[in-house]
C-alpha cells in the first residue's frame, strides 16, 4: 500500500495468466515494447501491435527468441480499416481479448512556443492519436473483451493530464503547460471514467495510469526513470484481480488527482 493509494494484490501465479490474451498498442518501442515483454514474462500471450507490420514482426521475433509468448499484429490506431482488420485477426485466432493496453500516443508540440502559439494542426494530430484513436480501438475491441471472463482495459495517460495539479502553483507540473498533449491526456482520463461507469456491473475493469517521467524517444531520453519501471504501472493494472479498482488514475498503485 502506498500512501493515498490502494493495495495492488500481487497478481496470481504465472499459471493464472498463461491462458490470457493481451494486446498492447504502440508496442514496437519504448514503454509499449517493455509492457509486452513484462506481460509475456508473466505468461500472458501478448499481441505486439505496431503501425508498420515489418517493425512489429521484427520486435516480436526478438522476444520470441527469448522464449516469450509474443505475436506481432499490424495495427495503425488512426486507421479504421486497420483497426477492423486487427479485430478480425484477433477474433479468428483467439476468439476473445483479456487485456487491452492503449499505449500508443504522441507529443509533437514545440515547448519553446507559448500555449496560444501551438498550431491547430498540432492539436488535431495530437487528439487524432491520443484520444480519437484510443476510443476507436477500445470500441472496436470491446466485444472481444466482453468474451473474456474478466477483461482489463488500461489507458496510458500522464500526470500532465491532471487538471487539479495544473491549477496548483505548488505542484511539480504547474509550469509544464503543453496544451494539446495535456488536454488529450485529460480527455483520456475522462473517457476512462465514463467507460468504467458504463461497465461497472460487468467483470471488465477500466483504469488509467501515469507511467512516470520515463527516458523515451518522446522526450529525447531526458526522463527520470528507466523504461522497465515505466511499464510497471500498465502491467500491474492489466493483471489486477477481481478486488482491484476500476475507474482509477494511478502510478504504481498510488492514486493520483484527476
Amino acid at each position: 500500500m502506498i500512501g493515498g493509494g490502494f493495495s495492488l494484490q500481487r497478481h496470481e501465479s504465472m499459471n493464472t495468466h498463461q491462458n490470457k490474451i493481451a494486446l498492447v498498442t504502440g508496442a514496437t518501442r519504448g514503454i509499449g515494447a517493455e509492457t509486452v515483454r513484462q506481460l509475456a514474462k508473466e505468461g500472458v500471450h501478448t499481441l505486439l501491435a505496431g503501425r508498420k507490420r515489418e517493425t512489429a514482426v521484427e520486435q516480436a521475433l526478438k522476444l520470441q527468441a527469448e522464449g516469450l509468448p509474443v505475436e506481432a499484429l499490424q495495427l495503425d490506431v488512426t486507421d479504421a480499416a486497420s483497426i477492423a482488420d486487427a479485430v478480425e485477426q484477433v477474433r479468428q485466432r483467439h476468439g476473445r481479448l483479456d487485456i487491452l493496453v492503449n499505449n500508443a500516443g504522441i507529443m509533437i508540440e514545440n515547448p519553446a512556443q507559448a500555449p496560444s502559439e501551438q498550431s491547430l494542426d498540432t492539436w488535431r494530430r495530437t487528439f487524432d492519436t491520443n484520444v480519437y484513436a484510443l476510443v476507436a480501438v477500445t470500441q472496436a475491441f470491446l466485444p472481444l473483451l466482453k468474451q473474456a471472463k474478466a477483461g482489463r482495459i488500461v489507458n496510458v495517460s500522464s500526470i500532465l493530464g491532471s487538471q487539479t495539479l495544473h491549477a496548483d502553483p505548488g505542484s511539480g507540473i504547474y509550469d509544464f503547460k503543453i496544451p494539446a498533449y495535456n488536454a488529450s491526456k485529460a480527455a483520456v482520463n475522462s473517457w476512462t471514467l465514463a467507460l468504467a461507469y458504463e461497465l461497472r456491473s460487468s467483470p471488465i475493469k477500466v483504469n488509467t495510469v501515469h507511467p512516470g517521467y520515463v527516458k523515451t524517444d518522446m522526450n529525447g531520453g531526458h526522463g527520470e526513470i528507466e523504461i522497465a519501471e515505466g511499464a510497471r504501472s500498465s502491467v500491474q493494472m492489466a493483471l489486477i484481480g477481481p478486488e482491484g479498482p476500476s475507474g482509477s488514475f494511478t502510478y504504481l498503485g498510488e492514486v493520483l488527482p484527476w
